[in-house]
């Protein structure tokens, strides 16, 4: 599903945020008007919400993490439509499946479950019948935007760099992205501020099992 929504161009401040278990935690983003304003990382739920609502005043956030869990035996509709796209992901697993994962591996989907949870007071998920102009927060993958915007050439192998040139392409400073977890929390900031600027956006998914949400590219726009 593409819609277009637009912002007024004096609230566009947007985050981007990379979730992380608890040793890494949170490295979040901030743009405004797609210059970067701020970064900000922490371990704590609460300190990047208060961040999100009061330090930085944001009208969308982008989060790399997942905002539903998978239901049952059957694959999130957003996961199946990006691998039937080609693009590929990560499959979600069911609540208890990640609580009682012996190895602790979904303990950032876990993290992430909870920042959209407290987010939703203010930023509720967005869907394609989302107000123009009202707050909210959105599912997005950087390697899903970074395929969309490359017109389907993403290279797992050569994220780093991809990754970078959009950035810079867009006009976005990367000289303060000093690993991944920034660039990619950039990258977000980048699918919320394109989100905020009323350009078309790819919704993959369901209400039900939640969307994930990227720029939609030159193709989408021609289709």
């Amino acid at each position: 599903m593409i819609i277009a929504v637009l912002i007024r161009r004096a609230e566009r401040t947007v985050v981007g945020i990379d979730v992380g278990g608890a040793r890494k935690g949170f490295h979040a983003v901030a743009l405004v008007e797609g210059t970067c304003r701020d970064r900000f990382q922490t371990c704590s739920v609460r300190e990047l919400v208060r961040w999100v609502r009061s330090d930085i005043g944001a009208q969308v956030v982008a989060v790399d993490s997942i905002c539903c869990w998978r239901l049952g035996k059957s694959v999130r509709a957003a996961e199946r439509e990006l691998m039937e796209q080609g693009i590929r992901c990560f499959l979600t697993p069911t609540r208890r499946e990640a609580m009682h994962n012996a190895t602790g591996y979904y303990e950032w989907m876990l993290r992430g479950m909870r920042l959209f949870r407290d987010l939703a007071k203010t930023h509720p998920l967005c869907n394609a019948g989302t107000s123009v102009g009202r707050r909210c927060s959105f599912e997005t993958f950087p390697h899903a935007i970074t395929w969309h915007l490359r017109g389907g050439d993403a290279d797992a192998t050569r994220k780093r760099l991809q990754r970078l040139a959009l950035l810079r392409a867009h006009g976005v400073c990367v000289a303060e992205l000093t690993n991944m977890d920034w660039i990619d929390a950039a990258l977000c900031a980048l699918a919320a501020d394109i989100f905020a600027a009323g350009h078309r956006m790819r919704f993959y998914g369901d209400q039900r099992t939640g969307h994930i949400v990227v720029p939609a590219g030159e193709t989408d726009i021609r289709d």
